[in-house]
């Protein structure tokens, strides 16, 4: 029978990712500035990457998560930052056998609270420079459940404590008086505790703005690279299988469109082309946000 302890939580991975995309990139928010979004994101898979890299069949798995996401301006250069899944609903399908059409472990569910990540980012330019480059701290804090259902396969986290430095670059330009374009890199080394691998995260983002910035077409390309220190899957915990040597290539592309001055909405997917112990399926989100800047 297939591991599900390491295929129900291998999502997670894709969800913790996407959710450090919308920390902004290498520009802060203004002193007593903000940007706020209520968002859903969620994804649902029948295969995944083996640790091996190839695409094998599971029960058909889903989460839902819908979220909280805010930036503050603290400083003119340094911005508060959270992302709060405050509902995540986890399931499993039923596991029929192929031959007999018996159901071999009965679909099951749980709704819960995900894991919280809180963040600070500090400008290291100052505001209006070409080339700002800022710092981000995220501490990612185990608030989801680990151990849900019967099974005690159904998580909304990982259980573990992980702390994230990462440093972004970018730049903007006007095109013309209706449009603008910007670009931005990212390089991170995330620390993992009990016993989950470290990781080295980078990705690569650019922001086409349309209609005088009333509509934004970003695309993003992100990627975790698995250091290989955890605990090996043979001594590990279920939540520990999920997190160790995880590795994937992403893209992903979003809208985001202001029906007003400051209120807009948002849809975006992102996909691994690559990827161990990870979910082979798309995710998706959609949203709607306030921007205190405009």
């Amino acid at each position: 029978m297939l591991n599900y302890n390491r295929i129900v939580l291998a999502f997670f991975i894709v969800f913790v990712s996407s959710s450090l995309l919308f920390a902004g990139g290498p520009w802060p928010q203004a002193k007593g500035k903000g940007y706020f979004k209520l968002y859903e994101w969620w994804i649902i898979f029948d295969q995944h990457f083996t640790d091996s890299g190839n695409l094998d069949p599971n029960v058909t798995t889903g989460i839902f998560n819908t979220s909280v996401y805010a930036e503050y301006g603290l400083s003119n250069r340094v911005t508060a930052i959270l992302n709060a899944p405050v509902l995540s609903r986890n399931y499993m399908n039923n596991l029929v056998s192929a031959t007999t059409e018996q159901v071999l472990v009965a679909g099951e569910g749980i709704n819960t609270i995900g894991d919280i990540d809180l963040g600070v980012k500090y400008a290291l330019t100052k505001p209006g420079a070409k080339y700002p480059i800022a710092a981000t701290l995220i501490l990612g804090l185990p608030t989801g459940k680990t151990n849900g259902g019967e099974q005690g396969n159904l998580q909304t986290g990982d259980g573990e404590f992980n702390q994230l430095l990462q440093v972004d670059v970018g730049t903007s330009y006007a095109l013309g008086k209706k449009s603008s374009i910007y670009f931005s890199a990212n390089l991170g080394f995330n620390n993992r505790t009990n016993e989950f691998s470290d990781e080295i995260r980078y990705g690569l983002e650019a922001g086409l703005g349309l209609a005088k910035s009333r509509l934004w077409l970003i695309a993003r390309l992100n990627a975790i690279e698995s250091l290989k220190n955890g605990a090996t899957a043979a001594t590990a915990t279920s939540t520990s299988i999920f997190a160790n040597n995880t590795e994937f290539t992403s893209i992903g592309f979003e809208a985001n469109y202001y029906i007003t001055k400051k209120f807009g909405v948002s849809a975006g997917f992102a996909t691994a082309t690559r990827g161990e112990i990870i979910a082979a399926a798309p995710s998706y989100s959609v949203g709607f946000f306030y921007d205190m800047n405009r």
